[in-house]
């Protein structure tokens, strides 16, 4: 049987190696999703993969070693709880990612990206780019992942008729991470599907394959793009009626507890444990963040005890001071093909080598140069760049070392160094 790769990247589906295991990426808008959808995606996963599941940065859930007779099925099963995998990979609009999770305004933003999500999903209108259009929308600054958007918006104001928004534009990281650039400023909810929706075509009417938005800033310059955005805008209708509707959130305002875990990698057991408790201590809701841990709501103190304790019966750690849990992992070479180095195994190493003045500080490590794990956005962030064949014909990853200061994107500080010496080197830093 011959499988198209390129029309299962519109279902969310990636090659994971040559024996015909595949990658199976589920859009999880804003990361919040039900205890019902949870406990879908453990019993698919005990079904069909290995009972365990990895948490991504864009607040996403992949399944790993999936095989492409299974596929069909685990479509229809996600569809009955509300999930698709539709866009989650290839070039089209992606899943809409929101960091700041349960922060103040998170139920406001995280009620939109459910709409925005519900819009651009499935639609054709808005697949067949030349690579992938990433939306992500931000309860404030924190986190700066607005810098890393193909369309990023960071909401400014919520006192009013509707949300303000500022608005930055082509964004990304990959072989050549560049921060996106502020396109405009005091922009009201019912503009953004109209914005978004010109942005998308200007994209696409002017950009080769496999390009991102970043290339064609570059290639034609911020003005002339403003010019071509402009003209879109004006020409293409404003959808009716205008705006999202009615904000409606899955989860409310108020405070959260974090359950870490390290790289991403979850079990099921785990999950369905963390889906039971909330649904019975905090609304039914969780939340993926973009540090790969999961957050369960408490929507009143008398939530919050409840969630504690339910958590420590369960032997459940919440805010776990271990360095190895603050490491956002990409799944590198154990489950990705374009992976070059086994990333978890490598941040252990890297784990036991930071000493006492940066061990507060955040990690990542990605294990090639597409960056998944957004080491540019890390206080210190590990980019594997090659592999190097060594005289007994031994190929090893070599490394790159960001360090970030600020809010820009971080910079490389030391390049092309091997596993020890990247330990030695992190061992001295302050």
């Amino acid at each position: 049987m011959t499988i198209d790769e390129k029309k299962l990247r519109l279902y969310g589906v990636y090659m994971q190696d040559k024996a015909g295991h595949f990658m199976l990426r589920v859009k999880i808008p804003a990361g919040v999703l039900t205890s019902d959808q949870a406990e879908m995606i453990c019993t698919l996963s005990e079904q069909f993969s290995n009972s365990i599941l990895h948490l991504t940065c864009r607040g996403s859930i992949e399944f790993h070693w999936l095989k492409h007779v299974h596929l069909e099925e685990l479509f229809t099963r996600l569809a009955e709880v509300g999930l698709t995998t539709r866009g989650a990979c290839g070039g089209a609009v992606r899943g809409i990612s929101c960091s700041t999770t349960f922060a103040p305004g998170f139920a406001v933003v995280q009620g939109i990206a459910q709409k925005l999500n519900r819009h651009f999903a499935g639609n054709p209108d808005f697949e067949g780019l030349p690579k992938k259009f990433k939306v992500g929308i931000e309860a404030g600054y924190q986190g700066s992942r607005h810098l890393i958007q193909d369309l990023g918006f960071v909401m400014t104001e919520d006192a009013g008729e509707q949300p303000v928004f500022d608005v930055w534009c082509a964004g990304g990281l990959g072989r050549e991470p560049q921060a996106a650039f502020l396109l405009d400023q005091a922009v009201t909810e019912d503009l953004l599907i109209h914005l978004i929706e010109s942005v998308v075509v200007v994209y696409r009417a002017n950009t080769p394959p496999p390009k991102r938005l970043k290339f064609l800033l570059n290639t034609i310059g911020e003005d002339e793009f403003r010019r071509l955005l402009q003209e879109e805008m004006t020409q293409r209708p404003q959808p009716e009626p205008p705006g999202l509707g009615e904000n409606t959130p899955l989860a409310p305002e108020g405070s959260y507890l974090e359950v870490p875990i390290f790289g991403g990698e979850i079990e099921t057991s785990l999950l369905r444990q963390l889906a039971t408790i909330a649904r019975e201590c905090a609304g039914g809701y969780l939340a993926v963040s973009a540090n790969q841990n999961m957050n369960l709501l408490a929507a009143s103190t008398s939530e919050t005890k409840a969630l504690k304790s339910a958590l420590a019966q369960q032997k459940i750690k919440t805010e776990d001071p271990d360095i190895l849990t603050r490491f956002r992992i990409c799944p590198g070479k154990h489950e990705c093909r374009m992976g070059l180095a086994p990333t978890r195994d490598i941040a252990r190493g890297i784990t036991a080598a930071v000493n006492k003045t940066t061990r507060g500080s955040s990690w990542a490590i990605s294990g090639c140069l597409n960056s998944c794990s957004q080491p540019q956005l890390a206080d210190f962030g590990i980019v594997t760049k090659k592999l190097s064949t060594s005289e007994d014909g031994e190929k090893q990853p070599l490394f790159d070392l960001y360090r970030r200061d600020g809010n820009a994107l971080g910079k490389c500080i030391e390049e092309d160094l091997s596993a020890s010496a990247l330990c030695e080197l992190i061992d001295t830093l302050k």
